[in-house]
């Protein structure tokens, strides 16, 4: 019990009013004051300018806590919002936008909706591993439906909490079931990917994968990394449209990546957050996975539907694991629902059933892909205008093509943090400090703007 020292000024009765909740006091006019404070009076005469008393306050249990530091991409949008620029951009976090900078709810996903309310669906709770017709559809979405993991039932599907949860709910399984061994993530990677790793107490290390001298991949680093690995690792791979760097391996790479992963005996996992959405087709953005399938090997496979159908808000996703049986695929799956249960008991039901009823509908599926192809064609066309703005505006002979290898949502920059902070407290661009930016948040009218601030934060900003 701490305590701290509380004054009354005697001037004027009015003064401690505000005091009466804690304090019993008792106001007496003439030659004296009396105060009642816990059961015992405190006289004073009347000529006394100040009374200092030790009052009790309560210390709280978690006064050892820190503050934690805020999160950096979903600041970004906080400092965003707080800016009034009329040239602002908010390129930090990794959600569409139209041409008018505006958020974008695809129409088949209202359509999906109308359909749940047509049937008057209930909100009774999930099983354990979330909707049958989801867990079905998703499966069959990222390796084919004719795929033999599928037809021979060795794939454990469990809906998990979009990609975040689905990736969490691995680390769980790799935790208690493989104990000391190591993942292995990319140099960089997501931000959320070590926070899981770590919440999980799975150890990881890096392997080399962006090389800043040419913007692009250092193959012979990741591989070189990859053998040098112990023996069993889990190796976890985007499976396409990197996040940070929008930089993939080519099909060969990928054939080469599979040999060592292979050899080494390792356990690859893919994490795919933007199937559909990369390209702008289904099965090339699922392409890497199913090489790794086609090969007969055990691997792991989150996904989520955040991007590629703008269900950000639903958190829905899955985790799949591709075993060597149907009997080992069915073990797996019990143990999967185990490590849910204490961690959310059940998924949510609306995000589900979303997807079950596009991807499981002809019609909506065929809707969806044009959809898809429309959001995929919007971020290639401003990908494009930005560098061809980079290309007229600078004269320095600098080679910008790096952006146009790059796939999907994002665009690494290769600006550093200083020039990063440049791009914020000059030209109002919000980003990463990594140098990353999103290129859904950008517009075509924008581009030469964003041109501009990158030019001078590159060549004037060490």
């Amino acid at each position: 019990m701490a305590s701290a020292m509380l004054s009354l000024a005697s001037a004027s009765p009015s003064a401690s009013l505000s005091l009466q909740e804690n304090l019993k006091i008792s106001w007496k006019r003439g030659t004296s004051s009396r105060i009642n404070f816990l059961g015992s009076d405190f006289s004073k005469t009347k000529s006394f300018t100040r009374t200092s008393m030790t009052v009790a306050v309560k210390v709280s249990r978690f006064k050892d806590i820190t503050m934690a530091p805020p999160d950096p991409i979903l600041g970004v949008s906080e400092a965003f919002k707080a800016d009034t620029h009329e040239m602002k951009l908010n390129l930090g976090v990794g959600a569409y936008r139209t041409e008018d900078l505006q958020p974008y709810v695809l129409n088949v996903v209202k359509k999906a909706e109308n359909l749940m309310l047509e049937r008057g669906e209930n909100k009774e709770y999930l099983p354990i591993e979330g909707l049958a017709a989801f867990n079905k559809v998703t499966a069959e979405l990222m390796f084919g439906a004719d795929n033999a993991v599928i037809q021979q039932q060795r794939v454990a599907t469990v809906q998990g909490l979009s990609g975040t949860g689905s990736l969490r709910l691995a680390a769980a399984l790799m935790e208690r079931y493989f104990p000391g061994a190591r993942v292995l993530i990319s140099s960089p990677t997501w931000g959320n990917h070590k926070n899981i790793f770590n919440d999980a107490r799975v150890p990881w290390s890096e392997y080399r994968y962006y090389d800043p001298k040419t913007v692009g991949l250092d193959f012979d680093g990741m591989i070189s990394d990859i053998k040098a690995a112990p023996d069993g690792s889990f190796v976890l791979l985007h499976g396409c449209a990197h996040n940070p760097t929008g930089i993939d391996p080519t099909p060969e790479q990928w054939e080469k990546i599979a040999d060592v992963i292979q050899e080494r005996n390792h356990i690859p996992f893919f994490d795919v957050a933007y199937q559909g959405f990369a390209s702008g087709s289904l099965d090339e953005d699922a392409s890497s996975v199913r090489l790794f399938a086609a090969r007969g090997m055990e691997l792991l496979v989150a996904q989520s539907y955040s991007k590629n159908l703008g269900l950000y808000a639903e958190r829905i996703g899955a985790i799949n694991v591709v075993c060597a049986s149907s009997d080992a695929a069915a073990r797996v799956k019990s143990q999967l629902k185990r490590l849910a249960r204490p961690m959310y008991s059940n998924p949510p039901i609306h995000g589900a059933r979303i997807v079950s009823n596009v991807v499981g509908n002809p019609e909506l599926f065929n809707e969806w892909k044009e959809e898809m192809e429309m959001m995929a064609g919007r971020i290639k066309s401003v990908r494009q205008k930005l560098y061809d703005s980079l290309c007229a505006k600078d004269k320095s002979g600098k080679d910008w093509s790096f952006i146009l290898k790059q796939i999907g949502m994002f665009s690494f920059t290769g600006l550093n943090i200083t020039q990063s902070e440049n791009m914020t407290n000059k030209w109002h661009v919000y980003m990463t400090k990594d140098g990353r930016i999103s290129l859904a948040g950008l517009s075509s009218a924008k581009c030469e703007y964003l041109a501009d601030a990158i030019i001078d934060s590159y060549h004037n900003v060490k």
